[in-house]
């Protein structure tokens, strides 16, 4: 499977929030590389004790960084092994995330996965404020995220929360993107989007990555739309459990190589991954 990110593309407004928001900011002080070393641990980059190596692992532009393995039950206090259940995303992933969602000022967006809170800040940066919901499901991170964006003067509102639910009290939302990826977009995201509205969201592919989807919201509790990019998300832990892709709308025998042609219909119905061949005239 090929990728070419086009990285900003043009998008002006995606350059200055960049610009604008410190990742630093965000990033706790500590934080595991996610390459194991010979003996099978991921090295802690302390930022106290390696500072100049905390900063440029912070802005290398295309690795994430680990900041929770095994759900917490991890400490960030060495080298460590574990699975990995959070994290903040290389700049170059968000790029992606953010250019394909597209948010425009005044915009009502739901983030499914605050984590650092560095995304959040973006997306609130370029829509004003009061206009973005952010589920985090850790209380620990949850509360983080709040005072990180509190010392910015920043103002979404963060809800401690299972993310497959979204928000229905503050929707409809005009955008909502999922920071975790999944094996099924939750009926819930899709009822909460405005007819017109734009998903762009991770889903578990058959190709061993992720996907990126992105659908526009059809009034009825659906979407339709299409995938744009590849890519590799931790998973929501509510769809960790492996499950087979026929089960998940998706077809047999596909050409790993054409996942740019494929089309994804989600809905009341479930979802279904359709290839070019079989749709309608």
């Amino acid at each position: 499977m090929t990728l070419n990110p086009r990285g900003f593309a043009g998008a002006s407004w995606l350059r200055d929030v960049f610009l604008t928001v410190p990742r630093e900011h965000f990033v706790p002080d500590q934080v595991w590389w996610p390459t194991a070393r010979e003996d099978g641990l991921y090295s802690l980059i302390d930022r106290t004790e390696r500072p100049r190596a905390w900063l440029k692992a912070v802005y290398r532009t295309g690795t994430a960084l680990i900041t929770q393995i095994d759900d917490g039950q991890v400490p960030p206090t060495g080298p460590a092994v574990g699975a990995f259940t959070s994290s903040v995303s290389s700049s170059g992933v968000i790029i992606e995330l953010l250019r394909h969602l597209a948010p425009r000022p005044g915009d009502h967006v739901l983030e499914i996965g605050t984590g650092t809170a560095y995304t959040t800040a973006l997306l609130t940066t370029r829509t004003g404020p009061q206009t973005v919901v952010s589920i985090e499901i850790d209380p620990r991170i949850a509360e983080r995220a709040r005072d990180r964006l509190t010392a910015m003067q920043l103002d979404p509102l963060v809800i401690t929360g299972d993310g497959e639910q979204g928000y229905a009290p503050a929707g409809p939302y005009d955008r909502i993107v999922a920071t975790a990826s999944v094996r099924r977009i939750p009926p819930a995201w899709l009822e909460q989007l405005r007819p017109g509205g734009v998903l762009v969201a991770p889903l578990d592919s058959p190709f061993g990555c992720d996907l990126l989807v992105r659908l526009t919201g059809d009034g009825q509790d659906g979407g339709r739309g299409k995938f744009v990019a590849a890519v590799e998300f931790m998973r929501v832990r509510g769809q960790r459990e492996r499950r087979p892709h026929a089960e998940l709308g998706w077809p047999g025998e596909l050409d790993p190589e054409r996942w740019q042609d494929l089309r994804i219909d989600a809905g009341p119905r479930g979802q279904r991954v359709i290839e070019p061949s079989v749709l309608p005239q």
